[in-house]
């Protein structure tokens, strides 16, 4: 054996410091620009603002390529930290996972903040060759310098000058061009950030100074939504939309359970017959671009309110079944939500996660709508009919589907449990492991999109079976049949209109023959079914191994939360430990199998598509024949040799990569 390939104690490193970012920069900031380590910067002074103790946030580029934001804020602590025993400043920079904004309760630093992670400008340090931070704290003027996230000239303070402001932060960064595909920071994205913050930072000012042209742009909304809304949309709001705008806000207060006080969302909606539509989503004033849980609570809660209004007010044609998409299709809508622990998706923050947020935003939402539609029955009109209009379109184009398909009718197996929608492009079919677990999904499923089809023990490895016998295979069969595609090769070209469902996800117990049965399954897709894989049709759905309980503490309520594995299972333990939960609390189960999940549990986790974990199946970086040699070696009949050598190697790895 090489040395090279030698895998022993010294092949161990330990990162130390903001090593791990610099190693790893992508799993901590998006490196197409330095825009997302400027952000981490700005945010903070966000936080302030939303504390309120800050009014005015400025962002300067200068033209030497570094960029300040500045603030007046209280200033970021400068005296020596209990435990690190240095300034406190100084431990903000340097180490990860460092932060004021961990701690719950309104006593608290930040009571409401989107800087979670605790590694926000200990990462803008990491990635830039040169940071300066000035600090008016206390009657004085506080200065530090870091080069390549060290320390090189240490903190130093001195009396306040005239005319000096009395509080407030200063952050100017040099961002190191080797960590970024780009150095140039993209203006139109950081106009779009600014202009956000001061939407939603009532009375704030934010501005930007552009050192290269000499201009400066100022954004300043007293009443922000309305006027920022209808500017992006090009409308007239009150004549060109379908109803008049639906705003509000509203926060959980001391008497309502289930929420923490502060708890919840500002919103403003409107409705209209065509043209683009604006989108625009934030929790604690971070942009969540991708969405997540929280715009799932603002479907949720419009939908329900739209449909018992027409429904109270017998508006629907008979055959017509109001669906989400119906509601949301013609939607443009500013969202502002407030939670006390989001957990957000990735360090980057596209995504909001945290389950209770659409519960929450759901819960604020649907009454004042409903309120509001039955005050005003005209205008509520109008809406259900335009509501009524995308439901009878949705129907149109879902019996073209179906004509597509019923020429070649194949009686279904009696083990699927069917949906009730034609329309493939939402239809789901999850195959299930066990009839244990399947009686369960059927019971938790949403009948109305999603079918199930228990399998019973493990399906036939089909790697090296030809097509022609795959039929012999009762499992195989039914699921061929149940998908409405006949098996193929990559090369044919399938007859695909007979699918029947948008996603083909399988479901299996989260452990070592849960595991088995899932590459079984992939196997079959992947030498027989290869189109469907090619198409994004097939995906693994994630149900956890663990449950942890945790009793109400302070401000919030019971919680129940999941872990995929005993990674996550540490990583929330930790978390509470942060929290000051304590261990003996705690009340940990695991799963045995999905069998034991309940209904309601295997929904929330794994069926409902706004808090699932479902993982899409697709050939990645490796293509068409490199996955296919790594079938052959994992599959192949003749091939223990290779597997055990493979195993050898790799096993450490324990993932796969096809």
């Amino acid at each position: 054996m090489s040395e090279k390939a030698l895998y022993n104690e010294s092949s161990i490193q330990v990162l130390k410091g903001l090593e791990p970012v610099r190693q790893r920069p992508g799993m901590y900031t998006r490196t197409e620009s330095p825009l997302h380590i400027i952000t981490e910067v700005i945010d903070n002074a966000s936080d302030e603002a939303i504390a309120g103790y800050c009014k005015n946030i400025q962002v300067t580029l200068h033209t030497d390529g570094s960029v300040s934001v500045e603030d007046d804020g209280r200033g970021i602590p400068v005296g020596r930290h209990p435990e690190e025993k240095i300034p406190t400043i100084e431990v903000i920079f340097t180490r990860l996972h460092s932060g004021g904004k961990f701690q719950k309760g309104m006593e608290n630093a930040y009571t409401f903040s989107g800087g979670l992670h605790g590694v926000g400008v200990s990462v803008t340090n990491a990635l830039s060759t040169r940071v300066e931070v000035n600090v008016c704290r206390d009657k004085k003027m506080h200065e530090i310098t870091f080069t390549e996230g060290e320390v090189t000239e240490k903190l130093k303070s001195r009396p306040l000058a005239r005319g000096e402001k009395k509080s407030g932060t200063k952050v100017t960064v040099w961002p190191d061009a080797k960590y970024f595909d780009s150095p140039a920071i993209p203006l139109t994205e950081l106009r779009h950030l600014l202009r956000s913050k001061a939407i939603l930072l009532p009375g704030a000012t934010v501005s930007l100074l552009n050192e290269k042209t000499g201009e400066t742009e100022t954004w300043r909304y007293e009443n922000g939504f309305r006027s920022y809304l209808s500017e992006q949309l090009g409308l007239e709001m009150d004549e060109d939309t379908v109803i008049p705008l639906f705003e509000g806000e509203h926060y959980a207060a001391n008497a309502q359970e289930g929420f923490a006080v502060g708890e919840g969302a500002a919103w403003i909606v409107a409705w209209t017959a065509e043209g683009p539509l604006v989108r625009e989503s934030y929790v604690n004033l971070i942009p969540t671009s991708a969405g997540g849980t929280h715009e799932s609570g603002l479907r949720d809660g419009l939908f329900n309110a739209v449909k018992s209004f027409a429904e109270m007010h017998s508006l629907l044609p008979k055959g017509i079944r109001l669906l989400p998409e119906d509601v949301f299709a013609r939607v443009s809508f500013l969202l502002s939500a407030r939670v006390l622990d989001p957990q957000f998706q990735g360090q980057i923050k596209e995504r909001l996660n945290s389950r209770d947020a659409v519960r929450l935003v759901s819960h604020f939402v649907r009454p004042p709508l409903e309120l509001w539609l039955n005050q005003n029955v005209d205008q509520g009109r109008k809406l259900a009919d335009l509501v009524i209009r995308q439901a009878q379109s949705r129907l149109r184009s879902a019996q073209k589907v179906e004509k597509k398909k019923s020429s070649g009718v194949a009686v279904l197996p009696g083990k699927l449990t069917d949906c009730e929608s034609t329309d493939i492009t939402r239809n789901e079919l999850f195959l299930v492991e066990g009839d244990s677990a399947g009686g369960s999904a059927k019971m938790g499923r949403n009948k109305e999109f999603q079918a199930i089809l228990p399998l019973r023990g493990k399906v036939l490895n089909s790697w090296e079976t030809e097509r022609n016998r795959l039929f012999a295979n009762q499992e195989i069969h039914d699921i061929s049949v149940a998908i409405g595609v006949d098996p193929h090769d990559v090369n044919d070209n399938p007859d695909l209109s007979g699918l029947r469902y948008g996603k083909i996800c399988i479901l299996s117990d989260a452990d070592v023959d849960g595991s088995h049965i899932q590459v079984l399954l992939l196997t079959l897709f992947f030498r027989h079914f290869p189109k469907l894989i090619e198409n994004g049709n097939i995906c693994v759905a994630r149900p956890p191994l663990y449950r942890v309980d945790v009793p109400a503490r302070g401000k919030r309520p019971v919680q129940k939360l999941y872990a995929l594995d005993e990674t996550e299972l540490f990583a929330i333990r930790d978390k509470l430990r942060k929290d000051e939960v304590k261990d003996s609390a705690l009340a940990i189960s695991r799963f045995k199998g999905l069998g034991e999940m309940n209904a309601e549990q295997l929904w929330e986790t794994t069926l409902n598509p706004d808090t699932r974990r479902l993982l899409p199946v697709t050939l990645g970086d490796m293509g068409q024949q490199h996955s296919e040699a790594r079938f052959q070696m994992l599959m192949g009949k003749g091939e223990a040799a290779a597997r055990r050598a493979w195993m050898e190697e790799h096993g450490h790895e324990a993932q796969a990569d096809i």
